[in-house]
């Protein structure tokens, strides 16, 4: 193990932090950025947030807006930490990277070399899995596959939940199609751990965010917090911003664990601008390797934006290691979104330019943080000033309105006339799917007050009251409402009239898709 940098050379680092002077931020800046953001945070209901800009080698911008919690006075500041979410990917992207020049990994290397006990569904895919494509999402899982192990928090350890990635179905052949998952970040981060000898947040903290000056930022969501300078988390329930539980989850740090702020993430920015170089002069990594994370490996399919969106519209599109790389007016853009309960993030990169901006807020709206994103690329790429949060807005608001159709018609649809077929008292059973593992129905009370309740074994934060829906058909309402991701279980029946299994889909189409119900397939068992 390599000695952890000194506490001095720490500080020598987070002092280096060269910044533009006022008169030259406004060829960057658009004039009104503050107003901007206020309207765009009012807009969006965002109590939070906190912007870094940087062009050229040095920090144009790194500014917190808002509170750190509705209701109390702490303002939001540089050093304002935030769950960054997925913006951590390209954190463990790199730290593989690190791992490549020492010579101990190469990127198309078996993932088996480095973990003998991996297995994916088809024998094949495990023994052609390679690092690169741990990284790129292009494995054969279907959308957020494996995340219900992940959120809410599971009692599996993360090599457990690796480990059942071989119970897990394929969407689609190896290598044919993209679809984002989180899953195989998990799995990256336990090839760090095998082949360093550390733990994922140690690798991190050592290799990377102690070398770069993020001397703020923290690897781990279990990290004590207490008294610290963090923003709150806000999500949306019953239609208002309100403050929910910071995520102590730390099974997927490797995909999305990282906290930080507006100041280290400058630090960030300018490390991958400068193609691995640190401000003074040394390397944190080698331009092959940053060459490595920003080329397209996976092509992503281009779809038209909306009306409002027109000027978004791309020629290419594609992932690499840890990053999302399109076009944007003619620019190459690599950039990546995050997102966690109540917080939700961007980092967008422009190497032609040298110019990074991020944002994190504490509140779920990709529309603010997009808002202000296109904001400052329009005004340094000389582009005409667009009103970003309007043509948000309207997008949002026709979704919303799309989602309450959806859900109109759904329940016009419903039987509601038509009992369940059986007692309650036989579909309470003990049930297992083959990946997840164990999931109990039991009947709660009794006569005409009895109903279902859903539990599942190994994530205690999902257990739901079931509400008769039609025939065989339940809604499981969860009880922590924080959650969003109601969910319809229909259960078949043989002709004997017995369950012979059970299937789940979310109630809503507006459910984040790590709540992978569909992913479920139940059968009665005897445990």
């Amino acid at each position: 193990m390599k000695p952890r940098l000194s506490l001095a050379a720490v500080l020598l680092l987070g002092l280096v932090l060269p910044s533009f002077s006022a008169a030259s931020a406004p060829k960057v800046l658009p004039p009104d950025l503050d107003a901007v953001v206020a309207r765009v945070m009012k807009t969006f209901e965002v109590p939070g947030l906190a912007l870094a800009v940087v062009k050229e080698g040095q920090v144009v911008l790194a500014k917190g807006y808002g509170v750190r919690k509705l209701g109390e006075p702490a303002p939001v500041d540089s050093k304002t930490l935030f769950g960054i979410a997925s913006n951590t990917k390209v954190f463990t992207a790199t730290a593989l990277g690190l791992l490549v020049e020492d010579g101990k990994i190469e990127w198309d290397g078996q993932v088996t070399r480095y973990l003998p006990w991996f297995q994916m569904w088809d024998p094949y895919v495990t023994r052609e899995m390679t690092v690169r494509d741990l990284l790129v999402h292009r494995s054969g899982l279907g959308l957020g596959a494996g995340d219900l192990l992940l959120w809410p928090e599971s009692t599996y350890a993360r090599r457990e939940i690796v480990g059942r990635l071989r119970f897990i179905r394929p969407a689609a052949s190896f290598r044919s199609a993209y679809a984002y998952d989180n899953m195989l970040y998990i799995a990256a981060g336990e090839v760090i751990e095998a082949v360093s000898g550390r733990p994922w947040e140690d690798f991190i903290r050592e290799r990377i965010l102690l070398k770069a000056g993020m001397s703020s930022s923290e690897p781990r969501h279990s990290a004590d917090l207490a008294g610290r300078n963090v923003a709150i988390p806000h999500a949306l329930l019953e239609g208002r911003p309100t403050p929910v539980g910071i995520d102590e989850n730390d099974h997927m740090n490797p995909a999305g664990g990282i906290l930080s702020c507006a100041d280290d993430m400058a630090r960030w920015m300018l490390v991958h601008l400068g193609r691995g170089r640190l401000p003074d002069g040394t390397r944190l990594f080698s331009e092959k390797t940053e060459q490595e994370l920003t080329t397209i490996v996976t092509p992503i399919p281009i779809g038209e934006p909306a009306p409002e969106l027109a000027a978004q519209k791309m020629n290419f599109s594609g992932y690499a290691l840890g990053l999302r790389v399109n076009d944007y007016r003619g620019r190459k853009l690599v950039s990546h979104t995050g997102g966690l309960s109540g917080y939700v993030s961007r980092v967008a990169l422009v190497p032609e330019l040298g110019l990074g901006i991020a944002v994190l807020t504490n509140q779920e709206s990709d529309e603010a943080y997009n808002s202000i994103i296109y904001a400052v690329l329009d005004q340094a790429l000389g582009a005409p000033p667009y009103d970003w949060a309007a043509a948000y807005l309207k997008v949002r608001d026709r979704g919303r309105a799309r989602t309450d159709e959806g859900l109109k018609a759904e329940a016009a649809k419903r039987e509601a006339a038509l009992p369940p077929s059986l007692p309650l008292s036989s579909y309470a059973q003990a049930y297992a799917d083959a990946w997840y593992g164990p999931i109990d129905v039991t009947l709660d009370g009794q006569g005409a007050s009895a109903k279902l309740v859903m539990s599942f074994a190994k994530s205690p934060g999902l257990v739901g009251d079931m509400e008769p829906w039609s025939r065989e058909t339940f809604v499981v309402r969860w009880r922590d409402r924080s959650l969003r991701a109601d969910a319809f279980v229909t259960f078949v029946l043989d002709p004997g009239g017995r369950i012979v299994e059970a299937r789940l889909k979310p109630f809503s189409p507006d459910t984040d898709f790590s709540y992978d119900f569909q992913d479920l397939l139940l059968k009665p068992a005897k445990r």
